[in-house]
């Protein structure tokens, strides 16, 4: 199938950032209501989200895909999917009461062999307006891998003697995501992928080591790392990429440090597994 006429497909969508949506963003992080009522910068993750019918959802709990003109992804046979890393403008801040309006668009598509098989990489250009204006554009990535085998060890694997040094690391902050939080974001984001809170699947059919930790979760820590470093919206561009899975339940570390270029950020794991990579420039 040639998966390349997907590129260019458009999809719009409508939301409001209510007071309700705005108050369970805060609850989520353990913020308080912000005076001006300006959302903290990642909220427009929790905006404009997936609404397929539950009947319509694949068997991880992603919207299924076909080949018709209504189905947005491309549907490669790779029954895996992950949220690869983001790329992400800030032209605006959002308020609470802000009317929004977001066109995504399939902007590239790849097919590529990894080291563990195929692999099938889709762009979505996403540009995101609050009352008209333009507030943010993100690129995402989507990675497709095939199906895990019941004989792969789980990944990633069990965490080390060693433990992670922040030395050389300007700010540092630790938490342990647990499954009420990873509950409560998959709330926020309409987000129905099992990994997130299906702990039978997520071992025995992806061969996860426990619920994985969600991509845009962990970039919003980060974000919120950043704003208690240098203030509230005050990010231009902000990049993040996923090295490995962070799972629930396990220690993770929070870090930025100046550079030349502005900020690096990243995660990682207890013993000094690396999870994410970050920069961001203000």
């Amino acid at each position: 199938m040639n998966y390349e006429t997907w590129i260019g497909r458009e999809t719009r969508a409508a939301d409001r950032l209510d007071e309700g949506l705005a108050a369970r963003w805060l609850a989520t992080f353990d913020l308080a209501r912000p005076h001006p009522p300006i959302m903290p910068q990642g909220i427009h993750f929790a905006l404009c989200t997936p609404d397929a019918p539950t009947a319509k959802l694949g068997e991880d709990g992603h919207p299924a895909r076909d080949t018709s003109p209504q189905s947005f992804l491309p549907p490669f046979p790779h029954p895996r999917r992950m949220w690869a890393s983001s790329k992400i403008h800030f032209h605006a801040p959002i308020a609470i009461g802000a009317v929004i309006e977001r066109t995504s668009r399939i902007a590239a598509i790849a097919e590529k062999q990894g080291s563990t098989g195929p692999l099938a990489f889709v762009d979505v250009s996403h540009e995101t307006r609050a009352n008209g204006t333009l507030a943010v554009v993100e690129t995402q990535s989507i990675v497709y891998r095939e199906a895990a085998s019941g004989g792969l060890a789980l990944s990633p694997p069990p965490l080390g003697e060693s433990t992670f040094d922040p030395a050389g690391w300007d700010a540092h902050q630790t938490l342990t995501p647990d499954e009420r939080l990873l509950f409560r974001f998959s709330a926020l984001t309409f987000n129905t992928h099992r990994i997130h809170y299906d702990a039978a699947y997520v071992t025995q059919v992806e061969r996860y080591r426990g619920l994985v930790v969600h991509g845009p979760l962990i970039a919003s820590l980060l974000l919120g790392l950043s704003a208690t470093a240098l203030g509230e919206n005050r990010l231009r561009s902000f990049a993040f990429r996923g090295l490995s899975p962070a799972i629930a339940g396990e220690p993770l570390h929070l870090v930025m440090r100046k550079t030349e270029a502005g900020y690096d950020l990243a995660a990682f794991a207890d013993d000094g597994r690396q999870v994410t990579a970050a920069s961001a420039t203000v």
